[in-house]
């Protein structure tokens, strides 16, 4: 599978992160594109900034010559964690203006999965219609809202939480959390 990974200026980076830890470039096929912003949190919030794994490929948001630029050869998926509401905002609206938000447009025209986690709270109804907007374009809008029933004692493990449900809809295994009501072996 191709998924893009894009993230935003928004506070959370620890979520791309650990997305990024539990995607295998060896298994799929990993892009990564930051925001204008997104060095910024990346270094608030991230000692020692992004790791990526070998075999990941990042692109310049300034470029449209990145291979998911065009409908003829869009993502299988597309994760924007953390989404700012702008950028939010500018996806509903379908304005394309550097290559996170064409790639965005494109998922949504080409029919691919496009994964949205914002994290702003609260919310105007500005926001509120952008959901509507992105929900009736086919988007998959996941809010960064931990579940607590699994007694997360780390704040990683708080994020995991959330992270496993974006595995969860983009179809990769994984043994993040234990799922509700699940027997221990």
């Amino acid at each position: 599978m191709k998924v893009l990974v894009a993230i935003t200026g928004a506070s959370g980076a620890l979520y791309a992160q650990r997305l990024l830890d539990n995607l295998d470039p060896r298994q799929h096929e990993i892009h990564v594109v930051l925001s204008r912003y997104a060095p910024q949190v990346i270094e608030a919030e991230l000692p020692g900034g992004l790791r990526l794994s070998d075999g990941v490929r990042v692109h310049n948001p300034r470029s449209m010559n990145a291979p998911f630029a065009s409908g003829s050869n869009p993502p299988d998926a597309m994760v924007v964690i953390p989404c700012t509401m702008g950028t939010l905002g500018r996806i509903a609206h379908g304005y394309s203006e550097d290559l996170l938000l064409r790639a965005a447009d494109v998922v949504l025209k080409e029919r691919r999965k496009l994964i949205l986690v914002p994290r702003e709270t609260p919310l105007n109804l500005v926001h509120v219609r952008n959901f509507e907007l992105l929900l009736q374009a086919g988007a998959v809008i996941l809010p960064a809202n931990p579940s607590f029933y699994t007694c997360p004692t780390t704040v990683e493990a708080v994020v995991d939480t959330v992270v496993a449900r974006v595995l969860d809809h983009l179809g990769v295994p994984h043994h993040l959390v234990p799922r509700w009501a699940e027997e221990l072996e």
